[in-house]
């Protein structure tokens, strides 16, 4: 075989999946958000932006990212350079942390919601400390913060494994040998993490983050479990318009806004975390 065509080859089964589970389906998704009963038309997105649900769930799935993403990504940090740095029980205690990854987002709102529910832990702990006569009721519309922290605690919990295992992985890569001139020039760990460990962490940085915050434009289930209708999302506006209310093309229009919106973020961080040619530690 030629061997300018074996690159070709050897990408084409990729390829083809791509065309086939994403470009195709997508096209699809674009036609229905698009098109009406006459023809090209604005209308559904035109009918999703100006339902008064439209501002609070975008407004809400924007906060959750914004409260959610940077304090997974200093946890993530943290633990990533606690683990490159431990001598024994390095996978034990890796493997530990992961475990979340194998716990479906449902099944993690259902566990949290054992913890914040009136017959739940949290009750049970506070009313055998005497801070309440009696169980309450947290996860209602009377306590929006709660329920906003119940979240946020859930997709912290379940979500921070996704980035700690990439880091994890960018933090391998670094050469140790860095770490050791630095400690001979008599720079402190904090100096090394500043001047080593991020500016080669970059690339891993771009990679947790993005795949991170188009997954939190995308969470649903957690606040299902939680929340239900009193913390509308995007995502659940999706759900509602595609099986509660049978409207396709105002689902796909949503999909579509959801998908612009993580672009742009991708975009975003992208830039934010480039790295500068010529750049040096």
């Amino acid at each position: 075989m030629n061997a300018r065509l074996l690159p070709y080859v050897l990408i084409l089964p990729v390829t083809l999946f791509l065309c086939l589970f994403f470009v195709y389906p997508f096209l699809l998704v674009s036609k229905q958000a698009f098109s009406t009963g006459e023809g090209f038309s604005l209308d559904n997105f035109r009918q999703v932006t100006s339902y008064w649900k439209f501002p609070i769930s975008l407004r809400n799935t924007l906060l959750l990212a914004a409260a959610v993403v940077p304090i997974q990504l200093a946890l993530a940090l943290l633990m990533a350079t606690m683990v490159n740095r431990m001598e024994k029980g390095r996978d034990l205690v890796l493997y530990v942390w992961t475990i979340p990854l194998g716990i479906s987002d449902l099944a993690a709102g259902i566990i949290w919601l054992a913890i914040f529910e009136q017959s739940g832990f949290l009750n049970s702990m506070m009313t055998g400390l005497g801070l309440i006569d009696k169980p309450v009721n947290l996860l209602t519309f009377q306590n929006p913060g709660i329920v906003f922290l119940a979240i946020m605690l859930a997709e912290i919990w379940r979500a921070t494994a996704i980035m700690l295992v990439i880091l994890v992985a960018g933090i391998g890569l670094i050469p140790k040998e860095y770490y050791e001139a630095a400690e001979v020039f008599g720079a402190s760990k904090w100096k090394q993490f500043l001047r080593i460990t991020l500016p080669l962490l970059r690339p891993s940085l771009q990679t947790a983050l993005v795949l991170r915050v188009i997954l939190a434009f995308e969470v649903f289930a957690v606040v299902a479990a939680l929340g239900g209708t009193l913390f509308p999302v995007l995502m659940g506006e999706t759900y509602t318009y595609q099986f509660d209310l049978l409207n396709s093309g105002a689902a796909a229009a949503m999909a579509l806004i959801i998908l612009a919106i993580s672009i742009a973020a991708t975009l975003v961080i992208l830039r934010v975390l480039r790295v500068p040619k010529g750049a040096t530690i």
